[in-house]
């Protein structure tokens, strides 16, 4: 049976709920792990929060974070080999400990149907998390992985892109990888502590 994400369009509601922390004592876990692989493996997607294929658990799975492979699936011009590229990664439980650094993209979301959302996110983030053996890492996710991770997390949590997005836009997928090929990830810095950057950005336009 073919895996769908639901969407704003099915059930926003169940989208906006507070996912709940991994068990791993849960029978449940590899096969809900095999489902976010499943669905990464056949649809271009950057990564995926369980609770978009119904399963409103604490997990997240990456699948590419590469920019360079990125912008040419935004051109049409990657290889078969860039198409399947998949880093394959399972984050269970993870939690943010810091955010430093600010950048800004246009996001999409396999959830949110064709709204683009120009959003502002740390350009590096400090990340506790389990792997599926129960071991704990305490990792950095820098430059986009920091985008596509915080915006799976926001996921967890009931947030989605447009909610904390300054424009958003609706286009279909086509004209979107247009869009973003003007319109790329932008780091703004790479230092500085994201919260108060966020916050002398929003007074700044405050100011204008």
């Amino acid at each position: 049976m073919k895996i769908e994400a639901i969407t704003i369009k099915d059930n926003e509601k169940y989208l906006r709920q507070v996912s709940s922390k991994v068990n791993f004592d849960d029978k449940n876990l590899q096969n809900d792990i095999n489902v976010l692989a499943e669905y990464c493996k056949e649809n271009e997607v950057m990564a995926m929060a369980a609770v978009q294929l119904r399963i409103p658990k604490r997990l997240v799975y990456i699948k590419n974070t590469n920019l360079d492979i990125i912008n040419k699936l935004q051109k049409n011009e990657a290889t078969e080999n860039e198409e399947n590229y998949n880093e394959a990664r399972v984050l269970i439980n993870p939690v943010i400990i810091e955010r430093i650094g600010l950048t800004d993209y246009w996001e999409a979301c396999a959830s949110c149907l064709n709204f683009v959302g120009h959003v502002k996110r740390p350009y590096k983030i400090l990340v506790e998390y389990f792997d599926i053996d129960g071991n704990r890492h305490r990792d950095y996710f820098e430059g986009f992985e920091s985008t596509v991770l915080s915006h799976e997390m926001d996921h967890l949590d009931g947030i989605l892109h447009m909610d904390i997005a300054d424009e958003v836009l609706e286009m279909p997928v086509e004209q979107r990888k247009l869009f973003r090929q003007s319109h790329p990830y932008n780091i703004v810095t790479k230092t500085g502590k994201y919260e108060n950057l966020l916050q002398n950005d929003f007074e700044k336009k405050l100011a204008k």
